[in-house]
């Protein structure tokens, strides 16, 4: 038989960045959702942000009905936000209703009916043809009820009121006491998603975190998530949504440092790869990373600095002193920087700015300077910035970690990120001869041969300009040493090739002379075989003659006889 699937469980999209991701799609559509969270939390700000998005983004009206808060201070406190909700409201989209409950006129009469606010509710829907409902505090509502036999039935009845009208409806509620997570217990069984707010304050720093704690019918991720509210909305990181199903590229993405590219075997860092980059202070940690975002803003790429250090008038002025120019790529919009004191914000809440900064922007190269300046337990510090690492690398960012090391500090002292990085570069102090000199060297790449070198380095008012290494018996030497043994090394070969010149003059003068002999010798050879032949030319005349002379006296003898 086929394998039947189940039937999705119809959901509307809240609009809020990340929290849609965590509930795979948005709130269960045509039922209840109960926000809880202790005051402050924002609680009032997520369920009316839900209902903007609603109107504006998705064609749903909806009815915002208040129980603390009058309208004219919701419509002002919501365009601190940029939302238009009078613009709305004249638009026939958004409905907002302020009912006053007062506690002492249910004491009075002891009678508790929401027929009555059924009917406004009713009215206030069709008026508009809403499909997502917002009641803003449960708290105030029932302000004149106890936790008794009342309140649990009129609170199931409003749960099923509002699912028979067919609405998507939030509803706040304040947390209750006692670890308990509403004021009365009942609402959270009673709802089909329950989402609890959190304002946590930890050292100082307060961080806004978010659970779904409970979803019917739906999968959704079970942790906590930090959010932020700002002038920008709200934000939600979706943590469990990154992973390592990122994809790869092949692209090469240069350094900014000619020296460094050509250490590496191709060129650069690959598209989409964290690149690690240690080092003591003084060792020019952020001229590097300016390096890269300004050559990645001359390419034409977007380019965001995170800087928790420096301003960005400082980084600026100081970058200029170095020959690199910032000011004309922030004119132009390709850079950005982002200055903040990491004590501004708590981790997650850095986290979730600066993805929300990514989102916006979608840069193509991303610096963290450093990540040495983050503060909190090192656990807490190493999850943050691995959920920052993954979300780089989902967006396919080049990004550029600069970490600050102790001078005693070892390799290894990279806050536990080393294993996570594609590239890791080390920068350091060399101390010698009564100076200091800086070197640079590659401890690794992933996915491409490297140089293994340690090369020394100056920064000039033309950036980061890499220095052939000097590699001796005594090992790697650098500044004056270094220029003290290429003078010496140049004197021995001056004295050497001198050696040989003056070898090779006396060698071809005696050679000289030797074929001088030579020839002289072969001259008396010639002349004295010259002198042999002609004695042996002349004795050969004698025999001659003699002969003759024989045969002429023999003749001689026969005739006389």
């Amino acid at each position: 038989m086929p394998q039947r699937t189940a039937p999705a469980l119809p959901k509307a999209c809240t609009g809020i960045s990340g929290l849609d991701a965590i509930t795979f799609g948005g709130l269960p559509a045509g039922r209840p959702t109960l926000i809880a969270g202790a005051a402050g939390a924002g609680k009032s700000l997520f369920a009316l942000t839900f209902l903007v998005n609603g109107a504006t983004r998705f064609d749903e009206p909806g009815v915002l009905m208040s129980f603390e808060e009058r309208s004219d201070d919701i419509v002002a406190n919501s365009a601190s936000l940029g939302y238009d909700t009078d613009g709305l409201v004249a638009a026939g989209r958004l409905a907002i209703d302020y009912v006053r409950v007062e506690r002492s006129e249910i004491e009075e009469s002891g009678e508790y009916d929401l027929e009555g606010l059924f009917v406004r509710l009713g009215y206030a829907i069709d008026r508009v043809g809403a499909k997502r409902v917002v009641l803003d505090t449960l708290e105030a509502l029932f302000s004149g009820l106890g936790d008794g036999p009342i309140l649990r039935a009129e609170l199931r009845r409003l749960f099923e009121w509002l699912k028979d009208r067919g609405v998507t409806a939030i509803i706040t509620a304040e947390r209750g006491e006692e670890g308990r997570l509403t004021r009365h217990g009942i609402e959270e069984y009673i709802s089909d998603c329950v989402i609890a707010l959190d304002n946590r304050v930890e050292d100082q720093i307060t961080t806004r975190r978010l659970r779904v704690l409970k979803y019917r019918g739906s999968a959704h991720g079970s942790n906590e998530y930090p959010f932020l509210i700002d002038e920008g909305g709200i934000s939600v990181l979706p943590i469990t949504s990154a992973g390592l199903q990122h994809s790869i590229s092949d692209t090469v993405v240069p350094s900014g440092v000619p020296g460094l590219d050509a250490m590496l075997g191709i060129g650069g860092f690959y598209s989409g790869s964290s690149v690690l980059l240690s080092g003591t202070s003084g060792t020019g940690k952020t001229i590097f990373a300016a390096s890269f975002v300004d050559a990645a803003c001359k390419r034409g790429e977007r380019a965001i600095y995170f800087s928790f250090e420096e301003s960005n008038e400082q980084i600026v002025r100081n970058m200029r002193s170095v020959g690199i120019e910032l000011q004309a790529h922030l004119d132009s919009g390709l850079l950005r920087i982002e200055a903040a004191r990491p004590s501004l914000f708590g981790l997650e809440m850095h986290l979730t700015l600066m993805n929300r900064i990514i989102e916006q922007l979608d840069p193509q190269v991303v610096v963290i300077d450093p990540i040495s300046a983050l503060r909190g337990p090192l656990s807490e510090v190493h999850a943050m910035l691995l959920r920052m690492i993954d979300l780089l690398k989902v967006h396919g960012v080049t990004a550029l970690f600069t970490n600050l090391t102790g001078v005693q500090a070892s390799d290894h002292a990279d806050l536990g990120l080393s294993s996570l990085m594609d590239s890791w570069i080390g920068l350091h102090h060399v101390e010698a001869n009564g100076e200091r000199n800086s070197t640079l060297f590659v401890l690794k790449s992933r996915g491409m041969s490297h140089s293994n070198q340690v090369r020394e380095y100056r920064i000039t008012d033309h950036g980061v300009t890499l220095i052939d290494a000097y590699i001796g018996a005594a090992g790697v030497l650098t500044g004056s040493a270094r220029e003290m043994q290429e003078a010496r090394e140049r004197d021995d070969k001056l004295a050497r090739v001198q050696e040989a010149d003056r070898r090779r003059r006396a060698f071809h003068a005696r050679r000289a002379a030797a074929e001088r002999q030579i020839l002289e010798t072969r001259a008396a050879l010639d002349a004295e075989q010259a002198e042999l032949d002609e004695l042996t030319g002349e004795a050969a005349g004698r025999e001659d003659r003699i002969d003759a002379d024989r045969a002429a006296m023999a003749s001689h003898r026969g005739a006389a006889e």
